[in-house]
Parts: C-alpha cells; sequence; structure tokens
C-alpha cells in the first residue's frame, strides 16, 4: 500500500479530463494536480521551453508534495520532455499519455485503416504517436494535423459555439476527406471536451481518446508495484499558476456530486522557487 498522492500536470486545463477516468476505478487515490494556466499553450513554445516547465512542475510535485507516481497529462509535454523527466527523478514511475493510446490504435487497427493524428505543434511536429504506432505496426498508415488554435479557444471556455465549429472544420475538412480517415486519435487532453462537436461534424469516426487509455498505464503501475492507496476518502489538491474562473468551473463540474474534498491553490513557480532560495 501506498498513500502518497498521484501528480498530475498539464499545460493547462485540459489534463483535467484523466482525472474521472482515475477516479472512477481508484477512488481512495489522492490527486494533486498542477495546471500552468499562466504559461499556457505549450505547444507553439520551443521544446527546450517546455522541458524547462515541465521540470519546474516535476520539481514541485516531487520536491512538496511527495507524490509517489507522475503522470504527464499532456501531449505536448509527453512529446518533448518524458526522457527528461524520467533521467531526473529514476526511481519515480513517470507516465505519459501518448504510449496507451498509441499502443490500442495499432492493436485494434489493421492495415486497411486511415489513422489520423491531431495535437499542437509540438506534439505534431515530434510525430511522438506516429513513431509509437508504426513501432508495433509498421505496416499502419498514419497521417497528422497541427490544429494550434483549439487550446486556446477551450481554455476561453469557446466550445458549443459555431466559432469552435467553423475552426475545427478549418483544420479537419480536408485533413479527413483528402486522407480518407476513418479513426482519430485526440492528441491532445483539451480535445475530449470537443469531442462531441468532432463526433457530429465527422459521424461515423472511430475516436480515441488518450486521456481515458491513460488510465491502463497508471493501474500497470498501481498493481506492479503495490502502490495502491488504503480504503479512505482522500482530499485532492488542484494548483494552477493563474487560478482562472473557467479552471475552477471545470474541477467543479468533474467533482459534482462526488463528496470529495477539493481544494485550490495558485501557485507561481517562479515566486516559489526564488522564496525556497
Amino acid at each position: 500500500m501506498d498513500n502518497r498522492p498521484i501528480g498530475f500536470f498539464d499545460s493547462g486545463l485540459g489534463g483535467l479530463t484523466c482525472i474521472p477516468y482515475l477516479l472512477s476505478d481508484f477512488p481512495n487515490e489522492q490527486i494533486v494536480y498542477f495546471g500552468d494556466t499562466a504559461r499556457t499553450p505549450y505547444g507553439s513554445k520551443a521544446p527546450s521551453t517546455i522541458r524547462k516547465f515541465a521540470l519546474e512542475i516535476a520539481d514541485f510535485l516531487v520536491g512538496t508534495q511527495d507524490v509517489k507516481m507522475i503522470v504527464i497529462a499532456c501531449n505536448t509535454v509527453s512529446a518533448v520532455a518524458t526522457d527528461e523527466l524520467r533521467q531526473r527523478y529514476p526511481d519515480i514511475p513517470v507516465i505519459r499519455i501518448i504510449s496507451p493510446a498509441a499502443d490500442l490504435a495499432a492493436s485494434v487497427c489493421s492495415e486497411k485503416n486511415r489513422i489520423g493524428v491531431i495535437g499542437t505543434k509540438a506534439t505534431i511536429r515530434s510525430e511522438a504517436y506516429i513513431k509509437k504506432i508504426n513501432e508495433q505496426n509498421p505496416k499502419l498508415t498514419v497521417f497528422k494535423q497541427e490544429c494550434p488554435a483549439l487550446v486556446p479557444l477551450i481554455e476561453e471556455g469557446i466550445i458549443q459555439s459555431p466559432i469552435m465549429d467553423m475552426t475545427i472544420k478549418h483544420y479537419l475538412d480536408r485533413f479527413i476527406s483528402d486522407n480518407k480517415i476513418d479513426t482519430l486519435i485526440l492528441g491532445c487532453t483539451h480535445y475530449p471536451l470537443i469531442r462531441s462537436n468532432i463526433e457530429r461534424l465527422y459521424p461515423g469516426l472511430d475516436i480515441i481518446d488518450p486521456s481515458k487509455e491513460l488510465l491502463r498505464s497508471v493501474k500497470d503501475i498501481l498493481d506492479k508495484n503495490d502502490m495502491h492507496a488504503s480504503e479512505r476518502k482522500p482530499d485532492h489538491v488542484f494548483y494552477a499558476s493563474d487560478l482562472s474562473e473557467s479552471f475552477v468551473n471545470m474541477i467543479n463540474l468533474i467533482f459534482a456530486g462526488s463528496g470529495y474534498p477539493v481544494t485550490f491553490i495558485e501557485l507561481d513557480l517562479e515566486e516559489f522557487f526564488e522564496n525556497r532560495g
């Protein structure tokens, strides 16, 4: 047994889409989440900047929250900073969101399928999904599409809106039709929040949600290392570098009616580390 919390982090609120899946299966686990809402989006930033931000957040989660596991609930960070995080903390499991969804796609798709991956510029340009899928099954055909404007709109809560639909169509109309896409991987944790839009605009697509598939990797680590928490009602803590209204609203939506205590804390990482000396 291990009652230490599981640390999640993302560039903003997208990683929150992973939380309900985890708590549904593992209600005893405590979550400590950090959303870097002041510096989002990460997808258009240089890889070196993304790695710097990721290491700062991991240092905070390990050094002050004593997390037993780090879950990178961000495709952009998963694509460019996983190796650095694992090198920094070799004794703590570091799970990236890309692998479970890529493994699923490789196992359920055949040569007849036309797989599309959508994500931020950094995720798509890294080709992390394509590499991982082809590592498992080199015969599969995978296409990629950058969608840089989606995350800022989602962060602003512009979801059930003609503006969002127009933006989705701008990126996906030709991508799906020209490449005859039948299977779409939502390569950003923000995108499950617009899944209903995509399903409405492109009926018949098979959609793979990495936020959901991430649960398999978390379970494997908990089982393998006997790290499950004992039976309890945990207190969850959500940190943000900018405690925006949309961030708080999203957490309240996730935990509505759950009865779990939730704490919100705004934290400026640069100021925090300066004060620690």
